[in-house]
């Protein structure tokens, strides 16, 4: 007996397209008219709905025809379907043997991956064309089915599709696999270089992968150029399995979460250490790398203390501060420190308590009409960023099965530079820490000298370097990453020299781990285009 393999088929061209009204229609039924601030409607996966309506073509008992399979058309993208998509609630055996049982009259060649790939979009249209019927929608979602015992979950695989070699081989990244050390990826590229796409792809990739799974990965994108939260940009959200409530812009109504962490059962000593890490934070932002009096310092890590001493060790606000801040000011002068907080307090960024699961959901943050090299965008990511970090250190540890770890969030960070001139500790400890708890790091900036400063080695940290067309090449920066020398780095010059728009070069060792020797430690991958 053949088993049908599902791992070689591809997606049906059109296929979600085709399929949208379905997914409204359910949507429409699942959800009601209204929801409260920060409850967001169910958005049902493409994935999801793929799979339904491929289970209910295969209930009808209709004789088949082969002459309808062979005018379905094979995606010419060679989109293969998420590694999830035949595995959940283990349907694979049983998608396998009513395929077979619908199609056994008819002549099949069952080891063609085209013919399957046709079959299976020909049974979703089936399904499709049922479930669009009048009243077809409501009875088929008034069935009840129970559970016979839980199965086991497989943690997803996360195998990313990116692009292709310059052999034509597809080409893609693991960042699941138990061997591998992290999970974190940088990305450096001038403007114009692909940059932009190439984090759609990845998202778009980890998301439709897992989104309707036991362990999908959320993520939190920094949209500073507000390319993702422009609304002519819509359909790039479908990508990532969600909508335009995703979307949260701080300077049109504050985040829905106090950046600030909870003390109501800890003690002074950790109030203290707190305090002063936002004293810091708070002067960084205010003045980057010029330095304050330890005066000043002092007085602002205190006014932090005492705020909470007043709100005892609940979140504080910004306000709190400000005002004990100038309490403890003689002669009433608005000074740098004074001056932020001010600014904080005109624009309240914040809402003053927890409203949503902040790693639970995804979320983009519109920053687009922020100064980019103003006080406010580096206010929202250095304090959304500590409150990650708040976050993932209560967490569990991530889950993991025989092979794959599991992974939570990804928080995405675009044109990262502006956020890496001044000392970003939290960013810091998310990207040592967070690897443990599935929660990991996408850094995208336009040059790669942005990732090893004085503060923090992030070359040193990252499994993923991807490097696209730059306006400068930098030998120490490429020495270090690469591992190359003399020739070698000439060689390797040259290539970045010749790419192109949607072209990068990653650090690829597994031809050397093989032993085969005389290879190269890189390799040039062309990004698959999606947007």
């Amino acid at each position: 007996m053949i088993d049908l393999n599902f791992e070689a088929v591809r997606q049906v061209q059109g296929m979600k397209d085709q399929l949208a009204d379905v997914k409204s229609a359910i949507e429409q039924r699942l959800n009601i008219s209204e929801y409260s601030d920060n409850v967001r409607p169910v958005l049902l996966s493409m994935s999801t709905t793929m799979r339904v309506c491929l289970l209910v073509g295969l209930s009808d008992d209709s004789p088949r025809d082969m002459n309808e399979v062979a005018r379905i058309t094979v995606s010419k993208a060679n989109e293969p379907y998420p590694g999830s998509f035949f595995t959940k609630g283990n349907i694979k055996r049983i998608l396998g043997a009513l395929i077979k049982m619908r199609y056994h009259n008819q002549n099949v060649l069952w080891e063609s991956p085209s013919q399957l790939t046709k079959i299976l979009g020909c049974e979703m249209l089936r399904g499709r064309e049922i479930l669009m019927k009048d009243g077809a929608l409501d009875e088929w979602l008034r069935f009840n089915f129970s559970k016979n015992g839980k199965a086991r979950i497989s943690i997803p695989v996360l195998n990313l599709h990116i692009g292709t070699y310059d052999n034509g081989m597809d080409a893609f990244i693991d960042i699941n696999n138990r061997e591998i050390s992290n999970t974190q990826m940088l990305i450096a590229g001038a403007t114009g270089s692909g940059k932009t796409n190439l984090l759609t792809v990845l998202l778009q990739q980890m998301r439709s992968a897992t989104v309707d799974t036991a362990y999908p990965v959320n993520f939190l994108l920094f949209d500073y150029k507000g390319e993702f939260s422009d609304s002519t940009n819509s359909s790039w959200l479908e990508l990532f399995e969600t909508d335009r409530t995703a979307i949260l812009n701080p300077m049109d109504k504050p985040l829905p979460f106090t950046p600030f962490k909870d003390f109501s059962n800890l003690n002074d000593k950790d109030i203290h250490i707190y305090s002063t890490t936002i004293s810091k934070a708070l002067i960084s932002i205010a003045v980057g790398d010029a330095r304050l009096s330890t005066n000043m310092d002092n007085r602002l890590s205190n006014a932090i203390f005492d705020s909470y001493k007043k709100n005892s060790g609940k979140p504080i606000t910004f306000k709190q501060i400000l005002d004990a801040y100038l309490s403890d000011k003689p002669d009433g002068k608005i000074d740098s420190v004074a001056s932020v907080l001010t600014q904080m307090v005109k624009v309240p960024l914040f809402a003053e308590e927890d409203k949503i699961d902040l790693v639970g959901d995804s979320y983009i943050i519109n920053l687009g009409s922020c100064p980019k090299e103003g006080v406010y965008a580096r206010a929202v990511m250095f304090f959304v960023i500590s409150k990650l970090y708040d976050i993932c250190e209560k967490m569990q540890p991530q889950a993991s099965d025989e092979d794959r770890y599991e992974i939570r969030h990804f928080t995405v960070v675009d044109e990262a530079h502006y956020m890496l001139r001044f000392d970003n500790q939290p960013l810091q400890d998310l990207i040592k820490v967070g690897r443990s708890k599935g929660m990991s790091v996408i850094l995208a900036t336009q040059d790669m000298k942005d990732f090893k400063s004085k503060r923090f080695d992030f070359f040193s940290n990252v499994q993923y370097p991807m490097i696209m067309l730059q306006q400068s090449q930098d030998d120490a920066v490429l020495k270090d990453l690469f591992g190359v020398s003399g020739s070698a780095l000439s060689e390797l010059k040259q290539t970045l020299s010749t790419l192109r728009k949607g072209e990068l070069i990653i650090k690829d060792t597994s031809e050397d781990l093989l032993g085969l020797g005389n290879t190269k430690n890189y390799k040039k991958i062309k990004v698959t285009h999606i947007i």
